[in-house]
């Protein structure tokens, strides 16, 4: 940074958000083929190259950060600003899908008997998998804190040990979610009930996905001496995110699977 007077990071150029916005447009294009014409050679090509572009950019934004000092305090408050206004988009992505399931739910029309959840839907019991799935997500929430206080103490032992605790419950959430998809006596294309249960279940489960790989590159980051306790943005933004997921769990729980069933 002694080549420059001010505090702030001028990036290089970078052919990844051109090849970020490419992968895009091959993703989507490669979705409406294979909705409609069952070939998933150009979807499985776009996956591909999104991932390319995902690693390599964040492969350079962690060495920017991590070994080539750009990231000041000045840095590091605009990408705060950053992660919190992601956030917020996320919450009213969800929003979405809370408003069409009370907006069905709380005036059922006719053509649903009139009375929710629908005529002919049985839905899941929530003292079951998806009481259980809540338990994992709050101890989860407990494990990625107690992670941050001990980054914050410089105890790097039990930072990785909270660490791995949240990935595994992370990942035993998946697994459940996955477990329990598979015993519904619904499917998602039965009506409003069904459309809304697994968009908005679905969606938050590919969160817990994203969330899981974020604490997951953090501790391989965090095995290589990546963070310390005053300067840790990326560990940082993947406690708040994985708390904004289990927050939402709490809503999904309460809406859709206790006060919806």
């Amino acid at each position: 940074m002694t080549h420059q007077t001010h505090a702030y990071h001028m990036v290089n150029p970078s052919p990844w958000p051109l090849t970020g916005a490419l992968s895009a447009l091959l993703m989507t294009s490669g979705l409406a083929m294979w909705f409609h014409f069952n070939s998933s050679t150009l979807l499985s090509l776009g996956m591909l190259t999104n991932l390319l572009t995902m690693y390599q950019w964040w492969r350079d934004v962690v060495r920017e950060g991590t070994f080539q000092g750009h990231h000041t305090s000045i840095v590091q408050k605009g990408l705060r600003y950053g992660m919190v206004l992601f956030i917020i988009s996320e919450i009213f992505f969800f929003a979405g899908f809370f408003w069409a399931f009370y907006h069905s739910s709380l005036a059922p029309t006719p053509e649903l008997g009139g009375c929710w959840p629908p005529t002919g839907i049985h839905p899941l019991n929530p003292l079951e998998v998806p009481l259980l799935n809540t338990a994992v997500l709050l101890a989860s929430g407990v494990s990625i804190t107690w992670a941050h206080h001990s980054l914050m103490e410089g105890n790097r032992t039990h930072m990785l040990q909270a660490l791995l605790i949240t990935i595994i419950l992370g990942i035993y959430f998946t697994l459940l979610q996955a477990s329990e998809y598979f015993e519904t006596s619904f499917t998602i294309s039965d009506g409003v009930y069904g459309s809304t249960f697994f968009m908005a279940t679905g969606f938050h489960g590919l969160h817990v996905i994203i969330g899981s790989t974020f604490l997951t590159v953090c501790f391989l980051r965090q095995l290589n001496f990546h963070f310390t306790s005053n300067h840790h943005f990326g560990f940082e933004a993947a406690a708040w995110y994985w708390h904004f997921v289990d927050v939402v769990w709490l809503f999904l729980y309460v809406s859709i699977y206790w006060w919806g069933s």
